[in-house]
């Protein structure tokens, strides 16, 4: 499975649904508070072109977006693909 990382902050209702969607996958992530660790958020804007934004989610190196970007990649089938998970029973191949 695809190395994930999002960038998150306490307390942040879309960092929430997003992290529920990946665990609800079974997805292992790795997740940077901004607000905890010290250079956190230059390093998110950086790899998420200037995005200030939280959270901000990063699937085998390549920046997804946001919560709502993480959500529509889901909903058109293609999270499954990108995270290298094979597909759900019951899904078509």
């Amino acid at each position: 499975m695809a190395e994930v990382d999002i960038y998150t902050t306490p307390f942040c209702g879309f960092c929430y649904r997003a992290k529920t969607l990946l665990e609800g996958k079974g997805v292992r992530f790795t997740e940077i508070d901004v607000t905890v660790t010290p250079g956190a958020r230059r390093e998110m804007m950086e790899r998420a072109g200037g995005n200030r934004k939280v959270p901000q989610i990063f699937i085998g190196g390549r920046h997804v977006g946001g919560c709502e970007e993480l959500f529509d990649l889901e909903s058109r089938g293609g999270l499954d693909s990108l995270l290298g998970a094979p597909p759900e029973p019951g899904c078509a191949s």
